[in-house]
């Protein structure tokens, strides 16, 4: 029997999620946005099979409602659905990257008999809207899913069911362990990259040639830095008290580099070094909280011809690439030449086709 999905939402989360979705021809997608070209765009680009102007009247046919939108719009929703006519059994889920006020609200929905299990699919892109939206964005990411303690598993996985259509790997965690860990691998790491970028700011007041330096291993550290500074705005406010306690503890952190530096102690400034880098090197390659690049480094000399010779090579073996660019500043980067692609089997394939046909060094960082 098919199911049918009302999407609220139809930017680059919820139209990835749509079109994951039609993966299935069980699943009937419908979607809505406050903005009505999103809509038609979604609808003539095949990411929806249906539109609607009014979500309310639509709810009365939907199986699974997932909100992607912003968290404070969500709440809003929230508030509007409890007099929504929706079917006995509904699943109401978002996409929200905080969630512990989302599921006070959920508390809420339980009272009135309404399932709220909330949803956060950690991946993203440099782009963004519905013309972005792509099937695979999920693939191999994490996506949390924060239902209600009291929550019957079957319900969960009724709606893990809908969602392994993403190709994501869900995992069930609490509301509060949810913000704790995003507050130390998503939030607070924002909150560091534009601090670092406001430091360059400030410096280059002093010093021009600062600025023009930091096209290389600085602008790939910060690049975070460049997202949505409303939506960031809205996750900080939200999540702040998990943020604060990462605050507290990086300024311990500094105290002690700051220590170390102030002695000048050689073997402990390299020992600094060395755990983080041990740490970081087990790291696990899979997509993150944080948007995932698949980049790969190619040392190419620097002459006339060598960047359409690479890309040549990948036009001949049918591979895609997304973005290329020279790096300038190349103390802390490998290679002259960052080629971005799509997923890892896509930057595979390239590695295995630069190290077969020419003698260039490659790097996977």
């Amino acid at each position: 029997m098919k199911k049918t999905i009302l999407i609220v939402g139809l930017g680059l989360i919820g139209g990835s999620v749509a079109v994951s979705l039609r993966k299935s021809p069980n699943l009937h997608v419908i979607g809505y946005d406050i903005n009505e070209k999103n809509t038609d765009a979604a609808l003539e680009l095949n990411i929806i099979q249906e539109g609607t102007l009014d979500p309310k009247s639509t709810s009365e046919r939907a199986d699974i409602i997932l909100f992607a939108t912003p968290v404070n719009a969500t709440l809003n929703w929230l508030d509007l659905i409890k007099d929504w006519p929706l079917k006995k059994n509904v699943i109401i889920t978002d996409t929200g990257s905080t969630k512990t006020l989302i599921m006070k609200k959920a508390c809420e929905l339980r009272k009135l008999g309404i399932t709220f299990i909330g949803g956060h699919p950690m991946a993203g892109s440099h782009k963004s809207g519905i013309s972005a939206a792509k099937p695979y964005l999920f693939e191999n990411a994490y996506y949390l899913l924060t239902p209600l303690e009291s929550e019957e598993e079957a319900t969960i996985q009724r709606l893990k069911e809908i969602l392994s259509y993403t190709k994501a790997k869900l995992l069930t965690v609490s509301a509060a362990s949810h913000d704790q860990m995003t507050a130390v691998v998503s939030h607070f790491p924002h909150i560091v990259a534009a601090s670092l970028v406001n430091q360059l700011k400030e410096e280059s007041t002093q010093n021009q040639t600062t600025k023009m330096l930091a096209a290389g291993g600085f602008r790939d550290l910060t690049r975070i830095a460049s997202s949505n500074p409303k939506l960031w705005r809205d996750i900080t406010m939200q999540n702040r008290i998990q943020i604060l306690a990462q605050l507290t503890s990086w300024q311990k952190e500094m105290a002690k580099v700051k220590e170390v530096l102030e002695t000048g102690n050689a073997d402990e400034i390299e020992m600094f070094f060395f755990d983080a880098k041990e740490y970081r090197d087990q790291l696990p390659s899979t997509k993150g909280a944080l948007f995932s690049t698949y980049d790969l480094s190619i040392d190419v000399p620097d002459y006339p011809g060598s960047i359409a010779e690479i890309t040549a090579y990948f036009a001949e073996e049918q591979i895609s690439i997304t973005n290329i660019r020279i790096i300038e500043t190349r103390e802390d980067v490998y290679g002259i030449l960052v080629v971005s692609f799509q997923n890892e089997e896509d930057r595979g394939k390239a590695a295995s086709c630069i190290k077969r046909r020419t003698q260039y060094d490659v790097y996977i960082r």
